[in-house]
């Protein structure tokens, strides 16, 4: 039996997360997808694209801010929900709220905000994700080195705590400040364990991977690079198949022809996929704001510190679907995997990143080239594409 709140999405070629579905009909009952079909069951509100593509919501699991708000001192669910819903008319139906390095007293407040914007079933709330503070000073970046420390057992049951009330829970350490044993216990209480801002050789970064961390944060920035003699945390991270690791697609942060290289080196299953790293600025016009009390500039495609240092990107997940494909020349269909399957799959989301029987009613109309016109989050209407 057909459902009364059936819709019909025509008029859109349809990219299902992995393959393409031509003079197609998404189906969708409420906040789940019924069907891609080949015809509109009778009686079925319908509505026409008029063109373009319909495929899964994109899933950023790096997202320092947004709206003018930064996660930090003094967050709360409400800001958690105002920053999932600037990143979706951006295309993101699903996402981490990214705490920087911070103090343990602020990580706790996070912390219990992510609590409660679970509890409140935020749309696009996908968990948290922590960068910090357990990572390594010679690759701090605009973390503030005052504040990175190594873990102890405070930090393991905080996280552990956490995990228990959170849907997901990303954690970026570096090897050399938190040992096999702590990630190995981390990934037993269900984290994901994540390598960046590390200076630490190929074989420390593969004891961790080994241990079971699973990940590596924004790909060659903040972490010791491929060598002849040391392929470093970089090498290790496209080595190692079993690691998904995140990449910064604004053209600054990772030259395209790196790009290129990593995803020819990079072994499976594990893949590269997209993040934004986006501050607040995003969906803004704001040219400056500051983070730990230091003024971050928002020029030229960049954002930095006054002594030129990147501190996060200027630019959102679907922005990055627009650099893959248009600059660095990759295939739209690899660009939204790399945006929403990967992510989905490497952060251990089940139904996100694909459109089928049940699956959830998260979804974008882009245009040919990549850029977001409309955005659905759990089959209702977020918005376009504005900034």
């Amino acid at each position: 039996m057909i459902s009364t709140d059936l819709i019909a999405y025509t008029g859109a070629r349809i990219f299902d997360g992995e393959h393409w579905h031509e003079r197609a009909t998404l189906l969708v009952d409420g906040a789940r997808i019924h069907a891609i079909a080949a015809a509109i069951p009778p009686e079925t509100a319908h509505i026409d694209l008029g063109g373009g593509i319909l495929a899964p919501g994109l899933v950023d699991l790096q997202v320092n801010g947004g709206g003018g708000l930064m996660v930090g001192a003094g967050t709360s669910a409400g800001d958690l929900a105002a920053i999932c819903a600037t990143h979706a008319q951006f295309g993101a139906t699903a996402l981490l709220p990214t705490l920087i390095t911070d103090t343990p007293t602020v990580t706790d407040a996070v912390l219990a905000a992510g609590a409660a914007a679970a509890q409140a079933g935020v749309p696009g709330f996908l968990g948290l994700h922590l960068e910090g503070p357990h990572l390594s000073i010679a690759r701090k970046g605009a973390h503030d080195p005052a504040l990175i420390r190594p873990m102890d057992e405070a930090d393991l049951v905080r996280l552990e705590r956490a995990r228990r009330l959170l849907p997901h829970l990303l954690v970026t350490v570096a090897p050399e400040t938190v040992s096999p044993e702590q990630i190995a216990r981390l990934v037993k209480a269900g984290i994901v364990v994540s390598l960046g801002h590390s200076d630490a050789s190929f074989e420390t970064a593969s004891a961790a991977i080994r241990a079971g961390a699973g990940m590596a944060t924004h790909l060659f920035n903040a972490m010791s690079q491929i060598g002849n003699r040391d392929p470093g945390v970089a090498g290790a991270a496209l080595h190692h198949g079993s690691v998904w690791a995140g990449l910064i697609a604004d053209g600054i942060h990772v030259h395209p022809a790196t790009v290129g290289i990593a995803l020819a080196a990079k072994r499976g299953p594990g893949r590269v996929f997209l993040v934004s790293d986006s501050m607040s600025q995003a969906g803004t016009a704001l040219e400056s704001f500051e983070l730990g009390g230091r003024t971050i500039f928002r020029r030229d495609g960049a954002l930095r510190l006054a002594d030129g240092t990147l501190a996060g990107a200027d630019l959102t997940i679907g922005g990055a679907v627009q650099q893959a494909h248009r600059r660095f020349g990759l295939e739209l269909g690899e660009c939204l995997r790399m945006a929403s399957l990967y992510p989905a799959t490497a952060i251990g989301a089940a139904g996100l990143g694909r459109l089928g029987p049940g699956t959830e009613a998260s979804f974008v109309h882009l245009d040919e080239g990549g850029t977001v016109q409309e955005t659905w989050v759990r089959g209702r209407r977020a918005g376009g594409y504005t900034a």
